[in-house]
């Protein structure tokens, strides 16, 4: 710290204790424990009550080789006996107003204390009569059981239909999707080789890192949006897989 802060801080220093303790005289090792926080060496704080006792802004007395020090009393503002009296009844106005703000303060407490717990039991309450209300009637429980049945027998012809060997979907359907699907996948193959040869063209020489180029250019691989070519190329009727 230099020393027009050093000496700045051991005169609020002076003050502080002063007003605080009364007047009671520090020596040099009091004020350098008081500012211990602002890491001043116990030289510096000497140096700086010297400056302070030299100026005229605080005074010394020694008692053999050691050097007391107290705030000057003209710098503080000693009240007379009706000041002491206005400060007495200020004081006391003060106390009472902090004393009903708190009774205030607790009415309301307890105020909102007891609405929140109406609060509480009146949410209870709408939640079962809610609950209550979501639960089928008997009527209810027997139309959607009747619901359910039909559903399940239509279910079960469509099942006897498979076992037995019916035909869902003619033969010349069934090849035309089977063709555009693996059409599909051959193309997605090439445009993808294509597109590495070009990108590995590009970036060959490139210093940019290449994950960020890419987001910058806003590439995504297949990878990045969960699709995988081996995944689809394995759903191809077998035997007509076609090589990478």
């Amino acid at each position: 710290m230099p020393p027009a802060l050093s000496t700045y801080a051991v005169c609020l220093c002076m003050k502080m204790k002063g007003s605080a303790d009364q007047n009671r005289p520090l020596n040099s090792q009091n004020v350098a424990d008081a500012l211990q926080k602002y890491n001043l060496k116990k030289t510096a704080v000497q140096k700086a009550l010297d400056a302070l006792s030299d100026s005229g802004k605080i005074s010394f007395k020694e008692y053999g080789k050691q050097r007391i020090y107290i705030a000057r009393q003209d710098q503080f503002d000693i009240p007379n006996t009706e000041e002491l009296d206005r400060m007495k009844k200020e004081n006391l106005k003060l106390q009472e107003d902090l004393r009903r703000t708190r009774e205030r303060l607790m009415n309301w407490f307890r105020e909102f204390k007891k609405k929140n717990v109406q609060h509480d039991c009146h949410h209870t309450f709408v939640t079962e009569i809610r609950a209550l209300q979501t639960n089928l009637t008997m009527e209810q429980i027997r139309a959607k059981e009747a619901k359910l049945r039909t559903e399940v027998e239509e279910m079960e012809e469509k099942l006897k239909a498979l076992r037995d060997g019916v035909t869902l979907v003619r033969p010349e359907d069934r090849k035309a999707v089977e063709h555009f699907y693996q059409e599909s996948i051959t193309q997605w193959r090439r445009r993808k080789r294509m597109f590495k040869d070009v990108w590995d063209a590009i970036t060959e020489n490139s210093p940019k890192n290449l994950k960020e180029f890419k987001e910058e250019l806003g590439i995504e691989y297949d990878e990045d949006v969960g699709a995988s070519l081996q995944s689809f190329s394995e759903l191809a009727p077998h035997g007509k897989r076609q090589k990478r």
